[in-house]
């Protein structure tokens, strides 16, 4: 059914655009935005049934699905043509505070210093190396720029140089649903040989004979890594030998290599449990054993050192797990012996190992931490970080013979800093500061604060804000608030150069640490999934109404953004308070909860159970049917909302925001606008090049600066 117009849109539109031509005005009235066909299709679960009429965007090869979704492109353009001029300066503003032509620190693996740099005006990485100096003559491996010439998307990833440094084994996508070709190169020659794997996660190993790799490959229609092959240098992939394979649904597998290089390791992982096998790299033709069998609820991840595993574990109910010792020859978690003890208050997030040294990334208080010890359990100590708002963590380490460890810095109001810190004389170096250009920025210009808000059962809710030293706090004005809120994923209070485009035009930033993540330790994960999953939107909700009774916004000016899982927590918000936000970002939203938790052909589906629960039991399709964003949709009034999805997207599928949106056409009660913007080239991160990604920021920032009146 084609609804009617309004007329309070119409005088909406030229509230916003006052100011513009009458023949402009007259454009914009003239729009109509597109109305989805209906075709009723019962879901029935549990003697439930749910009416789904917009099922049929599901036929990706549909052109009828293509011709919506470009309809929706065209109404959105056509909206917002008068921004155009204004999203390329916003973009042109973004890109002119990143230094173009970069590059990363370098760091020295067997023999050669290795660096990733930008050239000035090149959207892709150029990945390169220096034999022994950092003077010597540059060895060119990827030049991504020439690789992704006449494909629309590319990435490149899983770069692995061979022992004896002469071949790189390296993954391609040019589709953007992360499915990798595995190919190897030539480092000497360039010469790319034609060993081709396909369908893979693009990550491969070598053993230590140079000639024998390891990769993971994944199931074609779920896109679930699910087994792991052997390949030999100079053979056809068709006859690669199957190493492993994970037949547990819920469970993903991969490889890796031990930093001590000693072993390749094979694992398997779901939400809850982990398993692991190791193999002496020395002996690739070998079977690889067990390393502990996996327990339900049993969480292990382990590195090598001399002769011993040290294995972080939640095994023994340590909720914010510990550190165990294992000898090579005894693995089991029988045999394992406690050398960091779980703490209540402590998060014990990492382990990274040196020959003399060991360092341990925790999390207290929601803050990063960073501890020093000695083997010999001598004069350990904790790096200062005084800061409330910072973000702190090892980098790449890759060396065990040396004092140096290697970390990054950086505050919510300052831009991030790598420094190699002497252990032994606690020295350090700052080695790259980042460059904000344009000569504008000054550190000192913006505030950074840590906020509490009491969420509705009375637990505390930590928030990380940033504004201008300029921007009054006096209710009136606006306030992006920003959340994730799932699988345990940590929000940091991080520093962007792209974001100062909104402080600096009056604007506050806050991240709103909410349960769901595990910025307050494991438990404040566990109190956010499953059948606790509602306090991750209430949380946000609370966290909103804090900043409003506070006076940092009101509802006129708040605005709210998330993506993917956290564009799950803004459908939710959406029906739960739309009366608290002024617009809403939502990107690549997983909206469709009940129906796609409930079809296992879908990509990432049977892995999820853990998060969300299993809807195939009525308890969990009775809860998350409660909150799904897309079975909730009502006849109210909901914010301004700016979605976004990608036609190629492997982990949220583009037909949920498109069903969404077009269920929100036909039932909400005001005359906000709604746009769904379809990047039909894309997958779930977007445009691959670097400053491709800022016009899609770009977008997003002016859908609110729009809504504000700051857009000229």
């Amino acid at each position: 059914m084609k609804l009617p117009f309004p007329t309070l849109f119409f005088l909406f539109i030229s509230l916003i655009f006052a100011g513009s031509c009458n023949n402009e005005n007259e454009k914009l009235m003239s729009v109509n935005p597109p109305v989805a066909k209906k075709i009723p299709v019962k879901l029935e679960k549990h003697g439930d049934v749910r009416v789904d009429d917009y099922y049929w965007m599901k036929e990706r090869e549909d052109q009828e699905v293509i011709d919506y979704l470009n309809a929706e492109n065209d109404y959105y353009k056509k909206m917002t043509a008068h921004t155009e001029q204004f999203q390329d300066e916003l973009f042109k503003e973004m890109k002119s505070r990143i230094k173009e032509d970069d590059s990363s620190v370098p760091y020295k693996l067997d023999g050669y210093w290795y660096i990733t740099r930008y050239e000035i005006g090149k959207e892709y990485p150029i990945f390169s190396r220096k034999k022994e100096s950092l003077e010597a003559e540059e060895e060119l491996m990827f030049d991504c720029n020439a690789m992704a010439e006449d494909h629309d998307y590319f990435k490149l990833t899983g770069v692995s140089v061979s022992p004896d440094n002469t071949l790189a084994s390296f993954g391609t996508d040019t589709v953007s649903r992360r499915q990798y070709n595995i190919q190897i190169k030539n480092l000497k020659t360039g010469e790319i040989y034609p060993d081709l794997i396909e369908n893979t996660t693009g990550s491969s190993v070598w053993a230590n004979d140079g000639k024998t790799l390891f990769y993971a490959k994944k199931d074609p229609v779920t896109l679930r890594s699910d087994k792991i092959f052997k390949h030999i240098l100079g053979t056809p992939s068709s006859g690669d030998t199957l190493v492993f394979h994970e037949k547990d649904p819920t469970y993903n597998t991969f490889v890796y290599k031990t930093k001590s290089r000693k072993y390749i390791v094979i694992g398997s992982v779901s939400t809850l449990t982990s398993e692991y096998q190791i193999l002496n790299a020395d002996h690739p033709e070998k079977e690889f054993k067990i390393f502990s069998p996996r327990e339900r609820g049993v969480e292990y991840s382990i590195s090598h050192y001399d002769e011993n595993f040290y294995i972080l574990t939640n095994m023994d109910k340590a909720t914010n797990f510990k550190l165990m010792r294992a000898a090579e020859d005894k693995t089991a978690s029988s045999y394992w012996e406690e050398f960091v003890p779980h703490r209540e208050d402590v998060l014990l997030e990492d382990v990274e190992i040196f020959r003399e040294y060991y360092v341990l990334s925790e999390r207290e208080n929601g803050l990063n931490k960073l501890k020093v010890a000695r083997w010999d359990g001598k004069d350990a100590y904790y790096l200062p970080f005084e800061s409330e708002t910072y973000v702190a963590g090892a980098t790449v380490n890759l060396d065990f013979d040396t004092k140096e460890l290697r970390y990054y810095y950086n505050e919510m109001g300052a831009p991030y800093a790598i420094i190699d810190f002497n252990m032994e004389t606690k020295t350090k170096e700052i080695l790259k500061e980042q460059e904000v250009l344009g000569g504008k920025f000054n550190k000192e210009n913006y505030i950074t604060e840590r906020l509490w808000a009491t969420g509705r059962d009375g637990v505390k809710i930590p928030m990380s804000l940033v504004y201008h030293k300029d921007t009054k706090v006096n209710g009136q004005s606006p306030l992006l608030q920003y959340a994730y809120g799932s699988y345990g994923h940590t929000v940091d209070p991080y520093f962007s150069s792209v974001r100062l485009s909104l402080l600096d035009r009056g604007f506050i930033f806050a991240i709103a640490h909410v349960r769901g993540g595990e910025y307050l330790g494991r438990p404040w994960y566990e109190n956010g999934k499953l059948l606790h999953k509602k306090n991750t939107f209430t949380d946000f909700i609370d966290c909103s109404k804090f900043l409003i009774e506070n006076n940092y916004t009101s509802a006129a000016h708040l605005y709210a953004s998330g993506g993917s899982a956290g564009g799950l927590l803004m459908g939710a918000v959406v029906n739960m308070a739309p009366e608290l936000y002024r617009g809403v970002i939502a990107s690549v939203p997983f909206v469709d909860v009940v129906t796609t938790m409930l079809d296992e052909t879908i990509p990432l589906t049977t892995g999820e159970y853990d998060e969300w629960g299993n809807p195939h039991e009525k308890e969990y399709y009775d809860y998350i049917k409660s909150y799904s964003p897309y079975d909730n949709v009502s006849h109210q009034a909901y914010p301004n909302l700016y979605v976004s999805t990608g036609l190629h997207d492997s982990q949220v599928q583009y037909w949920e925001p498109a069903k969404w949106v077009a269920k929100l056409r036909e039932y909400k009660t005001d005359d906000n606008l709604l746009f769904l913007d379809t990047n039909m080239d894309a997958g779930h991160g977007g445009a691959s090049g670097r400053f491709k990604a800022l016009k899609e920021t770009a977008k997003d920032y002016t859908f609110i600066l729009d809504l504000e009146g700051k857009v000229p």
